[in-house]
């Protein structure tokens, strides 16, 4: 008997170990020949496969036999590959994929934290690429954004479809993202755009609407999401210098120099290569400027670096720390002296600042062999901010957060993650010392149904600062039930109505809680004071949209444009307001008392809403032998205070149509790039209408209105309503750029911004440089 089963046994045997196999192999672009990330691997005519790790490799195992592979990838064309898996393991040669010149290749992160085509995304987006940045010889990221459609920069606050005013630099209602993680101060809540590197960009991806669903509060207008670059292949060198000079205003008064102009100078350099399995990128700018402005100079030096080491033998394991600093100092113009004098500061001295900023963020990403994505990301950001008015402040901030991420079978995604973050803020005459604690938990599923792409998040947010923390309440008959969790829900769609055509509508709501500064700030600004308000109240909305996708594929022509109707609606908004700030303890307080107390502070106005709609395009393509680059679109919105009877209103100088503060109904924006050959010419152009309503204390003499028989003489902004009766029309203004190309390595250009030398402002008593020139050298090995 042993004779008869033996055979029989071995034939089981060798039949078992030979069931399962292991294809394994790497997926690269077929023209650069970098390793490509998240390419799909399907086996079979199924959603069994793999998805490619950081190394661009995978490993499906299967069983023997002959297998059919679809390797397929947003903006490639699909490929098709047959194997014969005969072996254990089947080592596959390197596939390459093209990309397809039928898609418009746009890919974007932010809308689901996935790689999606913009096309197939729910919300409104836009992208700006690094060659943008590169040609404008843009100096700070704020400038840059302010050329996206929709999108205005007030005195750096970014502000998207009119969903914010004015809050002088304390909180903000655009959250700004660094590879996936919120970069907003732990006092004040802004952005210092200066302090992001510019020189190590991959792209800037813009949403906008409520956000909150999935990146929590201060996305309640929308996000700002910059993707640092990670080296490729082949080892890349850029050394970036510019020069330039402002030239004289048109008022000759605005002058302020006697002599030589002043300047500016900026350097960058940015270095990426692959040394075996540790990916290395290096940069840093220096930058000085004279300042167009009296006093108001900044020297700047900034450096940072992106590690990331990929494990051999743990494969789909990755680690990496991410760090930046930057040491900044120069002096803050805030009032101008008087509308004559506008370059000028009130009181003819300024803040003298000096600023330290740095982050530290370390990370650890695991791609599993079943489609799954564990991510553990976490940052130290610190600033510290002094000045010459003893109004120090040093914050720092600890966030960490834990995400997974799932594709499933039938195209099916679901993210879900949750944070934890810890500030701290030591600051003894501005804000004071306070701590804050922030908890959220989210998660979001996106479904794709052939032609129909659903989507659909939540999230829980609890926040602390000091005693203060969320609270949400819930009526349940005659009783009301609160919890300290305040939830938040997005809802979107998308419908490809025909080969080109995408419909798509969206829901998100929006929370913020204050920010320190606007909660505990005081301080006063060339005599004008700024008052804390401890009670101030969380902020809350929604934003709705209903938008048409067309893209264009037409002969040497790709891109798209793109039509949204939106409306927003915000609960408690806070802003910050100019009038008598009395104190409760003060029961009916003479004038006398009234005029101890005027000045700034942030309060809970009132309600609001904005409706309007957006066109935006973005096309390539060439008219003759030239390529050609467009880039723009243009913003209607009307933006006004809900509440009729509210105090807000008569605060404004518009109390009549009931718009809100600090808004431009219209906005164009247009950038063209035009390449032939080793020439390149590009132009930009930006208009916002005019800024109907400012606070009314700006124009009116102080104290006039407690003491109406009292002529002080004495105004916030000398000269500002005489200069608003003047320049009404709006604001248009034009930058223009030539480039050669002396070799494949060597690339130098002229820049001239503002070339019709226009007078505009970005806030009341904020008159912008004049026309300035500069000439750049960039350099690529």
């Amino acid at each position: 008997m042993k004779y008869v089963f033996l055979p029989i046994l071995l034939c089981i045997t060798t039949f078992s170990f030979a069931q399962d196999v292991i294809l394994a192999g790497k997926v690269t672009d077929a023209r650069s020949g970098e390793a490509m990330i998240g390419v799909a691997i399907n086996i079979d005519s199924t959603k069994n496969g793999a998805v490619t790790d950081v190394n661009g490799s995978y490993t499906i195992t299967t069983s023997a036999g002959k297998h059919q592979l679809k390797i397929s990838f947003v903006g490639y064309k699909t490929k098709y590959l047959f194997v014969d898996a005969i072996n254990q393991t089947n080592k596959i040669s390197d596939i390459q994929l093209e990309e397809d010149i039928k898609e418009l290749g746009t890919v974007v992160i932010s809308a689901g934290r996935f790689e999606q085509k913009i096309e197939d995304v729910t919300i409104s987006m836009e992208v700006i690429k690094p060659q943008l940045v590169e040609n404008k010889n843009t100096l700070n990221m704020e400038t840059i954004i302010d050329q996206v459609p929709g999108v205005n920069m007030t005195d750096g606050q970014a502000n998207i479809r009119s969903g914010s005013g004015y809050s002088y630099g304390a909180g903000s209602r655009v959250l700004l993202l660094v590879d996936d993680m919120p970069m907003l101060s732990a006092d004040a809540g802004d952005v210092k755009w200066n302090y992001l590197p510019i020189e190590n960009l991959e792209q800037i991806e813009v949403i906008k609407g409520a956000s909150s669903a999935l990146f929590g509060s201060s996305a309640l207008n929308g996000v700002i999401h910059i993707r640092t670059s990670y080296p490729k292949d082949v080892p890349q060198t850029c050394i970036n210098f510019s020069s330039g000079v402002y030239g004289d205003p048109k008022r000759e008064s605005l002058r302020w120099w006697e002599n030589a102009n002043p300047i500016f100078t900026n350097a960058g350099f940015y270095h990426s290569r692959k040394i075996k399995n540790l990916d290395l990128v290096i940069g840093g700018n220096l930058f000085s400027d004279d300042g167009y402005r009296k006093l108001e100079t900044e020297q700047r030096f900034r450096f940072n670096t992106n590690l990331r080491y990929r494990f051999k033998k743990i494969e789909g394991l990755s680690v990496g720390l991410n760090a930046n600093h930057m040491n900044v100092t120069g002096g803050l113009f805030m009032l101008w002296q008087n509308a004559d004098s506008a370059y000028y500061p009130q009181g003819g001295n300024i803040q003298l600042y000096q600023n330290y900023r740095t982050n530290i963020d370390p990370y650890v990403i695991y791609f599993t062999k079943k489609n799954g994505r564990h991510s553990l990301r976490s940052r130290f950001f610190r600033t510290n901010n002094l000045n010459d008015k003893e109004q120090s402040s040093l914050a720092d901030l600890y966030y960490s957060e834990y995400q997974y991420q799932k594709r499933f079978k039938k195209e099916w995604v679901l993210t879900s993650g949750i944070l934890y973050t810890y500030s701290q803020i030591k600051s003894d005459s501005l804000y004071g010392v306070h701590f804050g604690n922030n908890l959220a938990i989210y998660t979001q599923v996106d479904k794709k149904f052939n032609k129909l792409t659903l989507s659909f998040g939540a999230r829980g947010e609890y926040y602390k600062i000091d005693t203060a923390e969320t609270r949400f309440n819930i009526p349940l008959g005659k009783d009301t039930v609160q919890l300290p969790i305040y939830p938040v829900f997005r809802a979107g769609a998308n419908y490809q109505i025909a080969k080109y055509s995408f419909l798509r509508a969206s829901f998100g709501q929006g929370y913020r809680f204050p920010s320190i500064a606007e909660k505990f700030i005081q301080t006063s600004v060339s005599g004008l004071k700024i008052f804390p308000n401890t009670s101030l109240q969380p902020e809350h909305g929604w934003s709705t949209e209903i938008g048409i996708k067309q893209a264009i594929i037409l002969g040497s022509w790709k891109g798209f444009v793109d039509l949204a109707i939106f409306r927003m609606e915000y609960k408690n908004m806070m802003e910050f307001n100019f009038g008598y700030h009395t104190p409760d303890s003060l029961v009916n307080p003479t004038p006398t008392q009234q005029a101890g107390y005027f000045g700034a502070k942030s309060i809970n106005v009132s309600d609001a809403n904005i409706t309007g709609f957006e066109f935006s395009t973005t096309l390539q393509g060439k008219i003759g032998k030239i390529e050609t680059t467009v880039f723009g679109g243009y913003t209607y919105t009307n933006p006004i205070n809900a509440d009729n009877d509210s105090a807000y209103k008569y605060t404004g100088t518009d109390t009549i149509t009931g718009i809100l503060k600090y808004r431009y109904k219209h906005n164009a924006k247009l950038d063209v790039q035009l390449d032939y050959k080793k020439i390149s010419f590009g132009i930009s152009a930006r208009y916002n209408s005019f800024m109907q309503n400012i606070d009314k204390a700006f124009q009116q003499e102080i104290l006039n209105d407690l003491f109406p028989s009292y002529n002080s003489g004495l105004y916030i902004l000398p000269g500002i309503k005489e200069y608003r009766e003047k320049y009404n029309k709006g604001d248009f203004v034009m930058d223009a750029r030539l480039a050669y190309h002396i070799n494949k390595n060597v690339k130098l250009s002229v820049i001239v911004n503002n070339i019709l030398n226009s007078e505009y402002s970005s806030r009341p008593g904020d008159i912008m440089a004049p026309r300035n020139s500069a000439l750049q050298v960039v350099i690529k090995f």
